[in-house]
């Protein structure tokens, strides 16, 4: 559960969460919050065990907070690490099916445009600039998901193992799709699971133009390398299951 100001919201967020599937560890990855996030994350955990605090020295961007995640996850032995914001729009209620899920596939994706799923309380310009960029997502890529920029989401870590976290530079909502991508690529079985996604009701949203404008370069970047390699493959030929990052 990556942070960045969100001393409002925590405590609420991580007492559903423990509420909702108890046995979960909780690692709260903290950028040096000014709001005095982290050092709220510290007394929590010092009073819960299951409550754990990574601190990192400064907003350094949501893609590197969630590989610290992630690589602390695997260092610790866990098996299985889940993707969660700590502004309130992710239900931890909701957690347990995602989970399930994650039984029989490599990657969960917590979506909101798939049947069965509910947006509350976003404003129009969020709902368009999210559905236009996943549709966009998705022709450019060529990638059958439906919501590839959320980040409510289940991964294995085997299969984390395949994806080379070490060559991502993506930050924002480019990393939820780079991830979504790679796995796509690696050939990884990624299922969605419809969820319902709430507008946050306090604090300050991180959206910029500037995450935005990198999740549209990064996206037409990739695609543009996809037909290439496609190209490549159908005049020369690759060998077979070999997966090449841009």
């Amino acid at each position: 559960m990556p942070t960045y100001n969100e001393a409002e919201n925590l405590p609420s967020m991580v007492r559903r969460l423990r509420a909702a599937v108890p046995a979960a560890e909780i690692l709260i990855v903290d950028d040096a919050s000014p709001d005095g996030t982290g050092e709220l994350a510290d007394r929590m955990a010092a009073d819960d065990g299951s409550v754990h605090v990574l601190h990192r020295p400064g907003k350094d961007g949501l893609g590197a907070a969630y590989v610290a995640g992630f690589g602390w996850a695997r260092e610790n032995g866990f098996d299985v690490a889940v993707e969660m914001d700590a502004d309130g729009s992710h239900a931890p209620e909701e957690l347990h099916r995602l989970l399930e899920a994650a039984r029989h596939a490599d990657v969960v994706l917590g979506s909101r445009w798939v049947r069965g799923a509910r947006v509350v309380n976003w404003p129009w310009h969020r709902l368009l600039l999210s559905r236009v960029g996943n549709l966009y997502t998705r022709a450019a890529l060529g990638m059958p998901v439906s919501d590839a920029t959320g980040g409510f989401r289940v991964y294995r870590l085997a299969a984390l193992k395949k994806l080379d976290l070490g060559s991502v530079a993506s930050q924002g909502y480019s990393f939820q799709v780079e991830l979504a991508w790679r796995a796509h690529q690696a050939g990884l079985q990624v299922v969605e699971v419809p969820i319902t996604f709430a507008e946050r009701e306090r604090g300050a949203s991180k959206m910029s133009p500037t995450i935005i404008g990198e999740a549209f370069w990064r996206v037409t970047q990739w695609g543009v390398h996809d037909r290439r390699m496609a190209v490549r493959r159908a005049l020369h030929g690759t060998p077979g299951g070999q997966v090449r990052w841009p």
